[in-house]
């Protein structure tokens, strides 16, 4: 084992960004215990709270290469505490919501832009300035894994808030609880110029990064199939407490699915650090797509019962934020840690398109058919499809003859 492999992992860096992953990632994967009761006393329709989750995923994409690039030029630290800052305002003005409108600027565009500068392109690029190549993808692993812990505990924390205060103090307890995230950010400071790999960086403008990306096969391949993932996922996150309410399950199988979620979804992204290191990244998202597919139309097909509800929750727990490690592992193969926040910010904004529509056509087909059917099944063919996308994906660097000469 060489001095480079062996070097131990930087724990600090990893624990804080993990922290801050899991703030970030909860409250956003705990909306969906919001939508009812807050229908319930405005009056508003499924299509407005959709709407305005919908925005979220959109304003998160939107922001995430600016915020990332910004964190590769200007440093991490700062940018996560944009975050923090960004998501306390969001939670209050949704909190406080008179109208739409409000619900979508601050529920939807500023919650929305508070994930982007505060989760995984921005936190993950910094993992990876400290980390080996050797370590990246179980880094990515437990960075990931974070994000799952907040989905687990802030599922059980969202319902109990409501219960207790009510849905519009709950956000504002949220938000309070969003300030910490600056407090975490000092141990991630620090641009792309610096950290232990800084000194085998490709060096390239911003623009030449693009360029070089968005002509390279591999990488228009990982954009497209990473579109299925937001879909996919965003769709459940938004619509299932709602659903199982239309399919008669009693409410708190729903508390305890997207808390069940959560929890293998964290072993789920650990385990995908691991085998990512070991085995084809490409083949491995290939057969996570595939498996969604089956678990969703086995779900739909069989007899829906709480039973089913768990089962059905612990499968895709367990594939749900495992596509994230391999994603960036493999953007930052292709083109190095350099402009990792960008490129991987680049991914990230085609997952949440595919977020926003996966939100908004929940909200809009149910209103129009009064049902979520046509969303289900429409996420097992995209699922087939991202299989199929990142089967001739190439788990290899660039080629650049210009640097080769050098």
């Amino acid at each position: 084992m060489t001095a480079q492999s062996a070097r131990r992992m930087p724990w600090l860096i990893i624990a804080s960004g993990s922290l801050i992953v899991m703030l970030t990632f909860g409250p956003r994967s705990a909306m969906g215990f919001f939508q009812l009761p807050m229908l319930a006393d405005t009056g508003w329709d499924r299509s407005t709270f959709g709407l305005a989750m919908a925005l979220q995923n959109l304003f998160w994409g939107l922001s995430q290469p600016f915020f990332g690039a910004l964190a590769d030029k200007y440093g991490t630290a700062r940018v996560l505490v944009i975050s923090g800052l960004l998501y306390a305002a969001g939670l209050l003005v949704m909190s406080h919501a008179a109208g739409p409108m409000w619900l979508h600027v601050g529920g939807g565009i500023l919650v929305g832009m508070a994930i982007g500068a505060g989760s995984f392109s921005v936190v993950l690029s910094a993992f990876a300035r400290h980390v080996t190549p050797q370590q990246r993808s179980m880094a990515f692993g437990i960075g990931t894994a974070a994000g799952s812990a907040g989905m687990f505990l802030f599922a059980p924390i969202s319902q109990t808030l409501i219960t207790q205060y009510g849905w519009s103090d709950s956000l504002v307890i949220m938000g309070v609880m969003m300030l910490i995230v600056p407090l975490l950010a000092f141990p991630l400071r620090g641009n792309s110029s610096s950290g232990t790999q800084s000194q085998a960086q490709f060096q390239q403008s911003i623009g030449e990064a693009l360029n070089e990306a968005f002509r390279h096969r591999s990488y228009l391949l990982l954009v497209s199939g990473f579109f299925v993932c937001g879909f996919q996922v965003a769709f459940i996150t938004a619509h299932f407490p709602a659903y199982l309410g239309d399919i008669g399950i009693d409410a708190r199988y729903a508390v305890i699915a997207m808390a069940c979620i959560g929890f293998f979804n964290i072993a789920g992204s650990l385990a995908a650090g691991v085998i990512g290191q070991r085995y084809s990244k490409p083949y491995f998202l290939a057969y996570i797509y595939i498996g969604r597919s089956i678990a969703v139309t086995a779900f739909l097909l069989l007899p829906q019962t709480p039973f089913s509800v768990i089962v059905f929750a612990i499968v895709m727990g367990l594939l749900w934020l495992s596509t994230v490690p391999p994603t960036n592992a493999l953007v930052a193969i292709m083109f190095g840690t350099r402009h990792l926040g960008l490129l991987g910010g680049m991914v990230f904004l085609s997952h949440q398109i595919g977020s926003f529509l996966g939100v908004w056509l929940g909200g809009f087909l149910y209103d129009r058919f009064g049902s979520y059917d046509a969303v289900w099944w429409l996420g097992v063919v995209l699922g087939l499809f991202a299989a199929a996308v990142h089967l001739p994906i190439r788990e290899r660097p660039v080629d650049r003859p210009i640097a080769v000469a050098a």
